[in-house]
């Protein structure tokens, strides 16, 4: 038991758990702010189109707009305290479930968008942890706490969660085409399809991922390497696994982005694997060291 509570709850500075808090909290503020429009755009009644899904499934009718809308202004807000650090015991949490119910509303509307549940569920792992024990507006005037076990499990479950999301990318892959997929015919077709489809509709494709398509041993190679990180997510909570996971992930996404022009911004952004490095240096830096100052920590 000790040694898994070694590995669960390894001694962590305070620090790389609050920056953790402030980079996916400051992506989040940006999020919810460039998104507004379009999450405000969901205060609707038309009942024929409301098909719950999630949480919502609780709500036995549309929310009504008004109220839908007081709670999208009341996730601005509270994405700019879980950022700063403010009262966060409380409003942390808070900040999730409101955040959880509206990304849930507005896929009640229409398809099913799967690319913010990371980044939600990170979200949810650090407003219930002590992130805010430094780099916060709670903790300015208080003196740094000492690396302690209670600031490990937060960035090792962010970490699990983010391999359990790949893994289930991996399985699907393998449940819609069987062993076909590593042949890479598949992954050619849909990326052939999806480029073909965007040139009819006059959207933005790739002009790589067209040119590349009469070429089919490539992609048996680009096949292979996404199944591989995929099924091999849970490795990275080894670890000398999890960082150079990390980087080939990274490089997935960026291959997605070339030949699809598809763009899953969280991981595109690397804060979904930030809890895979010592985050915490990044304040040694000089572009940040003021504002650590002003957040009342030193170098």
């Amino acid at each position: 038991m000790s040694a898994l509570d070694a590995f669960w709850m390894p001694s962590t500075p305070a620090r790389r758990l609050a920056t953790l808090r402030v980079l996916v909290g400051g992506y989040g503020l940006v999020y919810v702010l460039v998104r507004l429009p379009h999450l405000l755009s969901y205060a609707l009644d038309d009942v024929a189109r409301f098909v719950p899904v999630g949480p919502v499934t609780l709500a036995p009718a549309p929310t009504l707009p008004w109220l839908y809308q007081l709670l999208v202004a009341l996730v601005v807000v509270t994405s700019a305290t879980f950022f700063l650090g403010v009262r966060h015991r409380w409003l942390a949490p808070a900040h999730a479930l409101l955040l959880t119910w509206v990304l849930s509303y507005t896929n009640s509307w229409g398809k099913i968008l799967h690319t913010d549940n990371l980044f939600l569920a990170h979200v949810v792992v650090l407003a219930f942890a002590p992130a805010a024990d430094t780099l916060s507006l709670d903790a300015r005037g208080r003196a740094e706490p000492p690396d302690s076990p209670r600031y490990g499990w937060a960035p090792r479950l962010m970490v699990a969660v983010a391999a359990s999301a790949y893994l289930l990318a991996g399985v699907a892959k393998l449940r819609g085409s069987g062993a076909h997929f590593v042949g890479g015919e598949t992954l050619r077709n849909f990326i052939a399809f999806d480029n073909a489809r965007k040139i009819e509709l006059g959207d933005l494709y790739s002009p790589l991922g067209a040119a590349l398509v009469p070429y089919p041993s490539l992609f048996v190679g680009l096949a292979w390497f996404s199944l591989a990180l995929e099924l091999g997510a849970p490795l990275a909570l080894h670890p000398r696994v999890g960082r150079p996971w990390a980087l080939g992930m990274w490089g997935f996404h960026l291959g997605v982005l070339a030949l699809m022009a598809i763009g899953f911004v969280y991981p595109l952004s690397f804060i979904a694997f930030a809890p895979l490095f010592d985050v915490e240096k990044l304040w040694t830096r000089r572009p940040l060291r003021g504002l650590a100052r002003r957040l009342g920590v030193g170098d």
